[in-house]
């Protein structure tokens, strides 16, 4: 179940509300903390995260490296699979609470793949803000 309501969600991620980010991050890092969530069980995850961020360049640039940009955004896409199955494959429930967190917010940026190169950009950078925000706190609050 997630922690953060549907409406801080989108705002966090289609409306670029940092307040909300830093609140909602801070409690969902700290139920992952609690939940013996492992550096380990999301290596992987955010891993990928930093591949599709170095190949999904801004829109004024997507023009010079349009395979690498259709490249990171199926690789986006396929986040939603990857997460499913790991938190299937782990024992605990934490990486279970982690994909209930991010698979909304995933959807949430796929659902701007048939607007602006800019907002689809926008709401990407903002899930990686949102993710990279949760795995702090996740460490401040003595996650291993």
């Amino acid at each position: 179940m997630p922690e953060i309501s549907e409406q801080d969600r989108e705002a966090i991620i289609a409306g670029d509300d940092i307040e909300k980010l830093v609140e909602a991050a801070q409690k969902i890092g700290s139920r992952l903390a609690y939940a013996r969530l492992t550096t380990s069980q999301i290596r992987g995850i955010f891993g990928t995260v930093r591949r599709i961020e170095m190949d999904w360049v801004m829109p004024s640039l997507q023009q010079q490296r349009p395979d690498a940009v259709r490249r990171a955004q199926r690789e986006f896409a396929l986040l939603q699979p990857r997460l499913a199955y790991q938190a299937k494959r782990e024992r605990g429930g934490a990486v279970q609470a982690l994909s209930d967190e991010l698979t909304p917010a995933i959807k949430l940026v796929m659902g701007a793949k048939n607007s602006s190169p800019d907002n689809y950009y926008q709401r990407f950078r903002n899930f990686v803000d949102f993710f990279e925000a949760i795995l702090a706190y996740h460490r401040a609050f003595g996650g291993q």
